[in-house]
């Protein structure tokens, strides 16, 4: 997981990934939409264009994480 700033800081997360296709994904999707972006003016016309896209979710259990580095992406191994 890195910062909104490239040189930010930063953590490695590890856990379990769950893949979610069509149809199962659209709800999800909704909800993912929602907690980022607020309410869509057309939910079906949102949920719409995920199935045309074929969009899928992966969603993930993290299990561990850390440590949080500083500086951005170390200059030796750029």
């Amino acid at each position: 997981m890195v910062s909104d700033d490239w040189d930010g800081p930063w953590v490695q997360v590890s856990g379990t990934a769950e893949v979610l296709d069509l149809p199962d994904s659209v709800e999800p999707l909704v909800e993912y939409f929602r907690s980022i972006a607020g309410e869509h003016p057309d939910w079906d016309e949102y949920r719409e264009a995920m199935r045309t896209q074929g969009k899928s979710l992966v969603r993930l259990t993290i299990e561990r994480w850390g440590p949080v580095a500083t500086g951005g992406f170390p200059a030796y191994l750029a």
